[in-house]
C-alpha cells in the first residue's frame, strides 16, 4: 500500500472508528488474508443502487421509471465507480499481492470499482445511510458536471454502427472472447470486429456493459483516424 490511510479518510470526509473495517474494504482477495473486500463490495453495490435511485427520484421529478433506470444504470456501473475511485486515488491504498500489483492491479477498472463499492459498504455499516448518502452524492456531483440522460447515457454501439456503415458499408461484430468468475459474479470480455479485424476489447459485469465499452474504444479509434 503506497499511501497513508489518513489521507484517504480526509479525501472521503469520513474517519473510521473501526480501522479494521476500512482495512477490510481495501483488501483484495489476492492479498491472502483471512478477510477480503468482496462481502463489503456486495453490500456497497446495493447501498449505491438505493442512494442513486433516491437521488434521481428527487432530482428528475417528471421522468418516468424507464428514464430513471437508464440514468441510474449509467452511474451505477463499473465505469462510473472506476471514475469515482480514481477521484479518490483509491488504487494507491489497496492491499494487493505482488503478482496482482505487477499485473497492473492498481489501475484495473474492475478492481478499483469493487474497492469503491467496498468502501461505501464499510461507511454504511459504521455510520448508516445518511452519512454514506452525503459522501456518495457529493462525489457523484463533483465528478459529473451534468447529470442527465443525454450527457450520461451515450449509446456507443449505435454510434459505432452508424460510423462503420458510413465508412465501410458494414456493421460491427461483437464476440465474447472470455468470461471469468462464478455465475453470480461473472465478468465478460468482449471484442469488437470490423471487417474481421479486431478494433478493441473490454471487460464488464455484463455482456452489454463490455460491448458498450469496447464500442466506445472503437469509436474513439475511428474518430482519431479521421483527425
Amino acid at each position: 500500500m503506497g499511501l497513508d490511510i489518513e489521507t484517504l479518510q480526509e479525501t472521503l470526509g469520513y474517519k473510521f472508528k473501526d480501522k479494521q473495517l476500512i482495512m477490510e474494504a481495501l483488501t483484495h482477495k489476492s492479498y491472502k488474508q483471512p478477510y477480503d473486500n468482496e462481502r463489503l463490495e456486495f453490500l456497497g453495490d446495493a447501498v449505491l443502487d438505493l442512494i442513486v435511485g433516491e437521488y434521481l427520484f428527487h432530482k428528475f421529478k417528471k421522468s418516468d421509471e424507464g428514464k430513471l433506470s437508464k440514468i441510474r444504470a449509467s452511474l451505477v456501473n463499473e465505469t462510473g465507480f472506476d471514475k469515482l475511485a480514481r477521484s479518490l486515488n483509491l488504487g494507491e491504498y489497496i492491499f494487493l499481492s505482488n503478482a496482482e500489483e505487477n499485473n497492473g492491479g492498481r489501475d484495473k477498472p474492475s478492481l478499483l470499482s469493487n474497492a469503491f463499492e467496498a468502501v461505501i459498504g464499510a461507511i454504511y455499516l459504521e455510520a448508516g445511510l445518511k452519512k454514506v448518502q452525503d459522501i456518495a452524492i457529493k462525489l457523484i456531483e463533483k465528478n459529473h458536471k451534468e447529470i442527465s440522460l443525454d450527457s450520461l447515457f451515450r449509446d456507443y454501439k449505435t454510434t459505432l454502427q452508424e460510423l462503420t456503415q458510413a465508412r465501410f458499408g458494414i456493421t460491427p461484430e461483437y464476440k465474447v472472447v472470455a468470461s471469468r468468475g462464478p455465475d453470480h459474479k461473472k465478468e465478460f470480455e468482449v471484442a469488437v470486429f470490423i471487417e474481421d479485424k479486431e478494433y478493441a476489447r473490454s471487460c464488464g459485469k455484463s455482456k452489454k456493459i463490455a460491448q458498450q465499452e469496447s464500442a466506445k474504444q472503437a469509436v474513439d479509434m475511428l474518430n482519431s483516424d479521421i483527425q
